[in-house]
């Protein structure tokens, strides 16, 4: 079974470039929503961040705005934020891929937002970076609610500057076009891939 380690940064379009894999029924693993599933009801990095983070859950979830208030701009509190979600998240990873391989699927993304930033392209056969022109992308991430510029800035500066993704990519989906242009750029790396 091949992975594709999907990444990009905020904004690029890697949702659009995700569902069209899904669409292609190439199963994927979505980091973001597993840390959504962690972090809520029941979910196994609750207890563990009301330890670290007090005052940060209620009614057996995290508060995601609570929690992004107490880490935003203290490299220490992230570090510590990092260190419980990115072992749990992992462990979700790993379940998804032998249920992929038990099922004999051929392709497996793993749409990981940070993926070059922590190191995954170690765990992927292919790193497919989604990216945009600078200001389609700003554009896209300002329309989103509750976002700033502040807010993004802080995000981005977390995040590897969009030329260096591309330079460390062994495939790019430009995004800036059209949707249509995008899912058609999918479409023909899974043909490949599939051969």
């Amino acid at each position: 079974m091949k992975i594709i380690g999907l990444t990009g940064s905020i904004g690029m379009g890697k949702s659009t470039a995700a569902n069209t894999f899904r669409r292609l029924r190439v199963p994927v693993f979505d980091a973001d929503a597993a840390v959504h599933a962690l972090q809520g009801p029941g979910g196994a990095a609750v207890a563990p961040v009301e330890t670290a983070f007090p005052g940060t859950t209620a009614e057996g979830r995290v508060n995601r705005e609570a929690l992004r208030s107490r880490v935003l701009g203290d490299p220490a509190a992230l570090k510590r934020l990092e260190g419980i979600m990115h072992p749990l998240v992992r462990g979700a990873e790993r379940a998804f891929l032998a249920a992929c391989r038990r099922r004999g699927a051929r392709l497996a993304v793993l749409d990981i937002p940070l993926l070059l930033e922590t190191g995954g392209q170690a765990r992927v056969d292919v790193v497919l970076v989604v990216s945009a022109p600078a200001a389609v992308q700003r554009a896209r991430v300002l329309r989103r609610r509750g976002m700033t510029p502040e807010r993004l800035a802080a995000i981005l500066a977390r995040q590897m500057p969009d030329s260096r993704k591309r330079r460390m990519a062994d495939e790019v989906i430009q995004t800036g076009q059209s949707r249509h242009h995008a899912q058609r750029q999918v479409r023909a790396l899974v043909e490949r891939m599939r051969r």
